[in-house]
């Protein structure tokens, strides 16, 4: 058995776990597991837990039957080898499965009706034909339908069997689906339908028309000759100068950190029980028929843990890597491995801090960083994430998002629409945005915290200010529920520090870790748009909430499908008092993508992040301790030669 609670279950574990349920009889023939993941003990429990204490084991699993279209939730004892529960959930439509992606694909090009309408327009070869399955949301579904797991299909061409794959929309045409039976309810048809645009959507090289490969770079290597300076051990916990971590993953956020922690001076102090993503949600703001329907939540109705891709050394990460595998379940149960899911590296980050004295004399030290990363690909669109933690003790959270943009061929002579941007030969990319919340479950040396909303303004010309000169800051306590919901204000730099009332510095001040938000971006929907009535929380940039064991999913435990909020606007509605207590901050950001041509045929990344950064938490700069770089006797190696 695993020597810890949050250890990801294993390949053994979800065997036991589909046999335990086949053993009880309740898994009908007709069912399909939508997900199995740990259940991780209460916060409580784990905090209380200590090496030698019994590890329990319990996997959740989420079920739905294609016969009936019911779901349930199975709770598994994976020591006892018991079911202790089996609930339905009435109403409830769970995520779509990778499995489900490719089975609705193979159905549709068997379909006659699909056949011939595919035929009309000059595609025969299927091979080359790609249908990409979206989820509905409640507010655009066809109202005859919403009681079924109901998918809409893109379709899409290559131009040869190596081509890009969304280079070439069939304009104009949509399947619907039941997900159940893979039955074709209709093919919805465009009033006006564009002819092919000539596009270059090409990005290999073989089939750029004119490569030829960019010259002039000689090789930069990265060398640790007596290996990294982190560990990692077999259960997930890793250690890198005074950082310690657990390493986590799941089907629906991917990687997890749990109990990230600070060893100051041989005491290890703790910063943050849990961190993730929550949820991500792509609208494309554009309302014409091929993108109407166009709302993705990614994690909550796919999972990005099911969209991780395996990494390889020399091309995703450089240097001196460890790899991290995952284990997840298909949609039968059955455990499959992702090699290479995670990606541990250390990383040069330039100067740290340096100073040259009025005497000659200068002190420098160089900051290296240790990275934690993985990338998934959501079909389109590929998402890299990457959590650093520096030397000063701060930790950074950057998304690169890059791969194809979704695009639009023109009918000859339009004119390019007012929500996109033309991108090629009457062609056309609609701008969208993509919401990414992260949630930090900070425990700032312990559970009892309040978070701050920091502001500066100018203070006001008087006696003690003649000159206007005087900038102050502002902290008030975020104190309930009632005022969860926060913004950024760039004119105040506003910042939320997530304060201590357990402990002081040595200045006397509550020791803390502040949220720096550099990429929050506006949601600019109306209040009443069925897109957002399904995800109010990308309507703040922050927000604050006490922490319960079963609040995860902003938007709700299960959105697909979903015409309303049952996340966050439910969990605030008691006003729970915030001040001194366990609290979750709740960080909203993102990319408002206006589409480019430089952005075709393939993105360069677009990078956001924001950081958390020690304020008050130690008393002094603690990276003061680091070894002298830029001496004498380093003047010969191959990194300051």
């Amino acid at each position: 058995m695993p020597s810890h609670p949050l250890i990801p279950l294993r390949t053994g574990e979800f065997e036991l776990n589909l046999e335990v349920l086949r053993s009880s009889g309740r898994l009908a023939p007709t069912m399909r597991f939508a997900s199995v993941v740990l259940a991780e003990p209460p916060k409580a429990d784990v905090l209380a837990w200590r090496p030698g204490d019994a590890v329990p084991r319990r996997a959740t699993s989420v079920l739905w039957d294609r016969d009936d279209n019911r779901t349930y939730e199975a709770v598994v004892d994976l020591v006892a080898g018991q079911v202790l529960s089996f609930d339905h959930l009435p109403g409830v439509t769970p995520n779509f499965t990778v499995d489900e992606w490719h089975e609705c694909e193979a159905a549709l090009k068997a379909e006659p009706r699909v056949v011939a309408a595919l035929a009309e327009r000059g595609l025969t070869d299927l091979d080359l034909v790609l249908i990409d399955v979206w989820t509905y949301g409640h507010g655009v579904m066809p109202e005859q339908y919403r009681d079924r797991r109901l998918g809409w299909c893109d379709v899409w061409h290559r131009a040869t069997s190596h081509g890009n794959p969304y280079a070439h929309p069939v304009h104009g045409l949509k399947f619907v689906v039941d997900m159940n039976t893979f039955e074709l309810l209709e093919i919805d048809v465009a009033d006006e339908i564009a002819p092919p645009a000539p596009v270059m959507g090409e990005y290999e090289p073989e089939l750029v028309p004119g490569y030829a490969p960019r010259e002039g770079l000689r090789a930069l290597d990265v060398s640790q000759p007596d290996g990294p300076s982190f560990t990692i051990d077999g259960d997930g916990e890793l250690r890198w100068q005074n950082w310690s971590m657990r390493i986590g993953f799941t089907y629906r956020e991917g990687l997890v950190l749990h109990q990230v922690r600070y060893d100051d001076a041989g005491a290890e102090r703790e910063i943050a029980y849990r961190m993730s993503f929550a949820e991500m949600i792509v609208p494309y703001r554009d309302p014409s028929f091929e993108h109407r329907r166009r709302t993705a939540y990614d994690i909550g109705e796919w999972g990005l843990g099911y969209m991780t891709t395996s990494l390889e050394l020399g091309c995703d990460c450089l240097g001196e890597i460890r790899y991290l595998d995952a284990v997840l379940t298909d949609s039968h149960g059955a455990p499959f491995t992702i090699a290479n899911a995670i990606c541990l590296h250390e990383e040069d980050d330039a100067v740290l801090w340096k100073h040259v004295d009025a005497n000659g004399r200068a002190e420098v030290r160089r900051s290296r960083r240790m990275v934690v990363s993985f990338h998934a690909t959501v079909a389109n669109y590929e998402y890299l994430v990457y959590w650093r933690f520096q030397q000063d003790g701060t930790i950074e959270c950057e998304v690169r998002a890059t791969g194809i943009m979704v695009t639009t061929p023109l009918p000859e002579g339009a004119p390019t629409p007012p929500c996109g941007t033309l991108v090629d030969q009457r062609t056309y990319a609609p701008f969208h945005q993509h919401f990414l919340v992260a949630r930090l479950d900070l425990d700032v040396d312990g559970q009892e915290n309040t978070v701050f909303e920091i502001d500066s303004s100018a203070a006001p010309i008087g006696p003690e200010n003649p000159h206007g000169l005087a900038v102050v800051t502002t902290s008030t306590p975020v104190r309930s529920e009632a005022e969860a919901g926060r913004d950024v204000d760039w004119q105040r730099q506003r910042s939320w520090k997530v304060a201590s009332t357990q402990r002081r510095n040595a200045m006397g001040s509550p020791t803390g870790y502040k949220l720096v938000a550099t990429a929050a971006i506006p949601h600019l929907f109306d209040p009443s748009a069925p897109q957002f009535l399904r995800a109010p929380v990308i309507g703040h940039d922050v927000w604050v909430t006490r922490h319960h064991d079963d609040e995860l999913w902003p938007a709700g435990d299960h959105p697909t499908q979903s015409a309303v909020d049952t996340g966050m606007t439910r969990w605030i509605a008691d006003d729970e008092p915030l001040e001194g207590t366990d609290v979750v901050l709740w960080h909203v950001f993102g990319i408002h993508h206006v589409t480019r041509p430089e952005d075709w045929p393939v993105m360069p990344a677009d990078v956001v992040s924001f950081q958390l950064k020690p304020a008050g938490f130690f008393d002094r700069n603690p990276s003061l301790d680091l070894p002298r770089t830029g001496r004498p006797a380093h003047a010969g190696t191959p990194s300051c030669h």
